[in-house]
This record gives structure tokens, sequence and C-alpha cells, in this order.
């Protein structure tokens, strides 16, 4: 097993120690950054820890103690501070996606048993689908409620200050995105939230120096935990980007040193950057300045010659980007190898919303490109009803596993079991202590000779070839009735295939590179696993708001 040694860290027992230790720490040093009126504002740590108990004085000052509150919208300082400030003594805080339609709105409230909701004033029409028990708080009034409990707090209001506040008591609730089943409302306390503070920074260097770019939507377990809460236990800085669009711009103007992010980002700042090197013909001499740098030691010795060396390609990213962290989905080997080549570490990690989110993730240090990454230093993996091949059930124990499913007893008791949770994903733990991933349990295919085979692995495979845009992979039951055919469903890179052989490209080419990309995929499986017939799909695959394709509709639609 690979030597390394964890990072000294500090510890909170909830996230109101967390923000007062910081508040008294770090003062003045900038904490939010957002962009107005065409230039990004600066908010300290002290501005955000009196703001905070501010607004939560408010908010109490009204009859609001003890609710369920739903925050919707754009990522933003007014998001944060609602968030800390409900979650640190109001109530419960349940974050929900900003593009929810009125109709799904007034579901997740009805579910939630939510009475208030903090939202973005964009959000107002589907707002007002609510019932007259919801009480609407919009971002715009966030301000007033600030300095009325300012106010409060001067004649000398302590009731906020001085509130009881549990480690252990359910204080978010977080519904799951659903790619199958059911939507699923995971119950967390502050013990699950800051016991994953600790844990990443004990895995990955994170300093006071670095700034931290906050690009995906807060609603996600994965952003605002280790994202934002995170590099502010730390005393970093954290901006928030804009829009995906505008992201790159936005690396420009605040120089972050670290982003968490999707995979497909990773991916498409991987391809752009080899597209615009092919496009100036420097191919040839970018690789051999890979290769003559990749073999410099020790790791920050070789980062700091490829910054150096690649400072041009830097440059696009605001300068000084060392790492990229990805989540929510398997990211490509071959991409996150690439941007080391590059000199930015990018580290693969896995969550789950019910581990509030952080289970596993490679070191800055010491990682595998096709893994997961590895347990924490106080969290333990397991791999449950261990198949013939070795894979099987990942299960998972430590102090950030949730409370619960939120009135959902049965379905707690399914995955709750003897301290450990059962995640329902399939995969093995290496002879070094890293966890692969090969699919999900729901979704894998079992052939007539009882043999095992996992939708993901084969989906990530053939999403390596530039003609394939997305892909999904199913068993269906061969005319026989004998045995269950590996099926791939496939939407073609159009864009690639117009790039290659122009905009009259034929039926017939699309077919052979999809059927070349399908034989490069079985070439590298066992037999079991190959793909025996594909069918095209030209439009897009249904997704949720993290950019997972959405598995029951498809099923649904293929398989009846």
């Amino acid at each position: 097993m690979p030597a390394y040694q964890n990072y000294p860290t500090e510890t909170y027992e909830t996230l109101r120690q967390m923000y007062r230790s910081c508040a008294e720490k770090f003062g003045n040093n900038t904490l939010f950054m957002q962009k107005k009126e065409g230039a990004y504002k600066k908010y300290s740590y002290r501005r955000f820890a009196d703001d905070v108990e501010a607004l939560g004085t408010a908010l109490l000052s009204k009859g609001l103690g003890g609710a369920h509150v739903l925050l919707m919208g754009d990522n933003c300082y007014r998001w944060m501070l609602s968030y800390m400030a409900v979650i640190c003594g109001v109530g419960v805080i349940v974050p929900i996606d900003k593009s929810l339609t009125a109709e799904k709105l007034a579901g997740v409230a009805k579910t939630a048993d939510a009475t208030v909701i903090i939202y973005a004033d964009k959000n107002a029409e589907a707002v007002e689908a609510l019932g007259e028990g919801v009480t609407r708080i919009a971002f715009s009034e966030i301000p007033a409620l600030v300095a009325e409990g300012k106010r409060l707090l001067n004649a000398g209001d302590r009731t906020y200050l001085d509130l009881p506040l549990s480690p252990t008591e359910m204080r978010a609730l977080l519904f799951t995105s659903g790619t199958t089943g059911q939507s699923k409302g995971v119950m967390l306390s502050h013990k699950n939230i800051c016991f994953n503070l600790a844990e990443m920074c004990r895995m990955i260097q994170i300093t006071p120096n670095d700034t931290f770019l906050s690009v995906l939507p807060l609603h996600h377990a994965f952003e605002c935990t280790c994202g934002v809460l995170v590099p502010m236990s730390r005393g970093c800085t954290v901006a928030f980007s804009e829009s995906l669009r505008r992201v790159m711009h936005n690396m420009q103007e605040v120089s972050p040193t670290v982003i968490t992010c999707m995979p497909l980002f990773m991916e498409t700042i991987y391809n752009k950057l080899w597209a615009n090197i092919k496009k100036q013909g420097l191919e040839r001499r970018v690789r051999l300045s890979v290769k003559a740098t990749n073999v410099l030691r020790p790791d920050h010795v070789r980062f700091a010659a490829k910054r150096k060396l690649f400072a041009a390609i830097h440059k696009n990213f605001g300068g000084k980007l060392r790492t990229m962290i990805s989540g929510g989905a398997a990211a490509s080997p071959e991409v996150i190898r690439g941007l080391r080549d590059f000199g930015i570490n990018a580290i693969q990690s896995y969550g789950l919303t019910e581990c509030a989110p952080l289970a596993a993730i490679n070191r800055d240090v010491c990682s595998n490109d096709s893994a997961a990454g590895m347990a924490t230093p106080n969290a333990l993996l397991d791999i449950y009803d261990v198949h013939n091949d070795g894979t099987g059930e990942i299960r998972y124990k430590g102090d950030n596993v949730m409370l619960g499913y939120y009135n959902m007893p049965e379905l707690t008791a399914e995955v709750l079991r003897d301290g450990w949770l059962y995640t329902g994903d399939l995969g093995f733990i290496d002879d070094d202590g890293f966890l692969h991933i090969t699919g999900r349990k729901k979704n894998m295919i079992l052939t007539a000779t009882g043999r095992h085979v996992f939708p993901e692995e084969l989906e990530l495979l053939l999403t390596a070839s530039p003609y394939v845009r997305d892909a999904v992979v199913i068993g269906m039951i061969n005319q026989s009735g004998t045995d269950c055919n590996v099926t791939a469903i496939i939407q073609p890179d159009i864009p690639h295939m117009i790039e290659v052989y122009g905009r009259d490209y034929t039926a017939e080419q699309l077919d052979i590179e999809l059927k070349k990309a399908i034989s490069e995929v079985n070439a590298s499986v066992p037999p079991h696993k190959r793909i025996h017939s594909h069918i095209l799909r030209r439009e897009d695959f249904p997704k949720n708001t993290s950019g997972k394709i959405r598995r029951d509709p498809i099923i649904a639609e293929y398989l009846g």
C-alpha cells in the first residue's frame, strides 16, 4: 500500500462553531466574491458571521423557529447567508433545484413539510404556486432583514446567539437526484457535515491562500460541502461563477487555485485544450514537453515545471489553477492523466447525498486515475456479498452517514444496517485500498450463464470515442428468449462527424464509426461483457440537474 501522511486540520462539532472560529481567525480576509455591476464584490469572514447572526435573529423574531425552510436560487452570497442562518439555529434547511417547475416545487414543499421558502426573485413565478401556509422571503428582502436583526442584537436580543444547537439532530434535508427510482429526502446533521470538512482536508492540502471557484449549483451536497464549506473552514476565498457560459472569463478574473466540478467540466476543458493545440500545429511539440516533464520527481517539482512550461495554457484559467476535484460521476482516466500532464492535479472522488456527500477521494499526493478514491482516515469502506468476479455491493461506515430518509422508515431500514450504509453501488477495493466502482446494483445486467455485466463500465468505454456523445447500455432479451443481449443505445457526436466527414456525411460512415467504437470496447472486455448490438439515438438523453442520464425513462422507452 502506498505511503502517505494526513494533513493536520481543525475539527468542529457544528457549523456555527466553524463560522465563528473562522471569523475570529480570518476576520477581514475575503470569504466570498460575487459579481455585481461588472466587478467582483468582496465579503469578509467577519461580515459573513455578523450577517448570519443578524439574519438568524430576524427570522426567529418573526416566529419561524423550527421551520423547514426551502432555499432556491443561484449561487450567491445571499444563498449561503440564508443557508447558514437557518441551519445554525432557525430550523431545517432544504436546498432545492432553482429550475424546479411550479408543480414540482409544490410537491417538494409538501414532501419536506416546508413552511418557509427563501428564493431568488427570478423564481417568484414558480413560488406563487405554493399554498398560503408557506411564508415567502425573496433574496431582495434579505438586506432589510439583516438590518432589522442588527437592530435587535444591539437592543440586547440574544435569542439566536444563545440558542442550543445539537450536533446530532436533523438540520438539513437534501433530496437525492433520483436517476433511478424516486427522489428521497436525506436527513443530515451538523455532525455529518462537519465530519466531511475535516476528512477532506486530511486528504488534500487546502490553505488560506487558496481561492475556490464555485461552479456547480449549491443545492448539490458536493458543491455546498466540498466546494464552499470546506474552503470556508480553512480560511480560503470562494468566488461565485456567473454561469457555465462565463466560467472561463470568471477564472481569468479571480485566478482560482481549486475548482470542484463534474467530470463533464474536466472533459470539456481538456478537449478544448487539445483542440487549440492541434489548431496551432503544436501537437508534437506539446507531447514531447509532456513526456520530458513527466519524469521529474518529486511531485511538487514536476507540477511546478509543468506550470512554468505551459504558462500560456494556465493563463486561460487565471494562471494559478493547481487542483480540480471531480464528483458526481466517474471521470475518464485519460482526462485525469491528461490534465495532470499540463500541471493541473486532477482528483476524482466518490460521493452520495447520504454521506453528506464524501465517501471516498483520491489524495493529492497518492492517487489512482482509474479509481474513485480511498476511504478517508476515519471512515470504512467494505465490499459486501462478493461475486465470483470479485465485485460486490459497496458499503460505508463513518460519522457522515445520514440519519435516514425523511418519512421513509422502511427504505431507511433497507440501506442502514448494523452501522453500515449499503450504497447500492457495485465495485471492488484493490490491494492498495483504492475503490473502483463498476456500476449500480439496480442497473446490473445478468446473463443466462449467471455472469454480471455493469452498464456504467461499458458506457464509460464507449464515450471515450470522439464519435459517441452519450450512451446507455441495457439488457435486451434475445428473440429466442434464452439470454439477455448487451445492447448500447448511442447518441452520436454529430459535430465531430461534421468535422471529420463534412456536413454531407452519410449514414453508412456514421454506422462504420459507431461499430468501430463498439469493436474497440469489445476487444478490451471479457466475452460475457461484449456489446451485441446498438441502437442509434438522435435526441438527447433525459438528464437530471447533475448532468446524469436518468435511466428509468430510457428503460421504459426501450424495454417497456
